[in-house]
């Protein structure tokens, strides 16, 4: 069985190293038998799957992992436009974010489509475009995230 496990910042279930604190975690498993590609997340107390398409030789039984890494992108930008509409008292009604990633072999590139709902005026939609570029994902994406990566023994 192949097993990836991100337990913190560390990449162990040890403490995070100074100056770091632990955000989240999630633990990955996959088993080479049955559908190849297919992979159960158990992120906190949720439980998804993850696979890769057909094409690609995938049982397409959840989403793929750019799907995965776009959805967190997008979950996170319309949690804090509501969050932050909800502080000022704005009547954001709604948020459709709609996301592709591009890659042209060696670069990627992610976009990024905003649909604000409700009685907004211009002012309130531009500062809501601006929070867009300091959620929390996007300032991961954008600065790089050092991955550590080290052999966990059972």
């Amino acid at each position: 069985m192949s097993q990836i496990q991100t337990e913190n910042a560390a990449g162990d279930a040890g403490e995070s190293p100074p100056g770091f604190r632990r955000v989240t975690t999630a633990v990955v498993t996959g088993a080479a038998a049955g559908a190849p590609y297919q992979v159960d997340v158990r992120a906190g107390t949720h439980r998804l799957t993850a696979d890769e398409p057909v094409r690609r030789g995938g049982a397409d039984a959840g989403p793929e992992p750019f799907a995965l890494l776009l959805s967190s992108l997008g979950s996170c930008t319309a949690i804090t436009l509501r969050m932050y509409a909800g502080r000022k008292g704005w009547p954001l009604a709604d948020v459709r974010i709609r996301l592709g990633y591009e890659t042209d072999g060696q670069h990627g590139r992610i976009t990024r489509r905003i649909a604000l709902g409700g009685e907004l005026d211009e002012a309130q939609r531009a500062r809501l475009l601006d929070i867009c570029e300091r959620t929390p994902v996007t300032l991961a994406l954008r600065a790089g995230v050092t991955i550590n990566t080290t052999e966990d023994h059972a």
